[in-house]
């Protein structure tokens, strides 16, 4: 085999062993991610402590100072 072709085929088995893991890693990451969660999010107006509740409820009431809040909406 001439210089050239032995180059090109390692250097083509080099790109696609560093694609396959690549492609590994990136399936691998996907499935340890956590589930987004669906609960709201609320911000006391009285206190200022952020805490989360279920998606279900549209007011919260604070646990730090007993406020009741509204949803901040993104």
């Amino acid at each position: 085999m001439a210089a050239d072709a032995l180059i090109l085929v390692y250097v083509t088995t080099v790109l696609a062993a560093l694609a396959v893991v690549a492609l590994y890693s990136t399936m691998r990451s996907r499935k340890f991610e956590p589930t987004p969660s669906k609960d709201h999010v609320f911000r006391c107006a009285k206190c200022g402590f952020v805490y989360t509740d279920d998606p279900d409820v549209d007011r919260s009431r604070c646990s730090q100072c007993g406020k009741m809040n509204e949803a901040i909406k993104f």
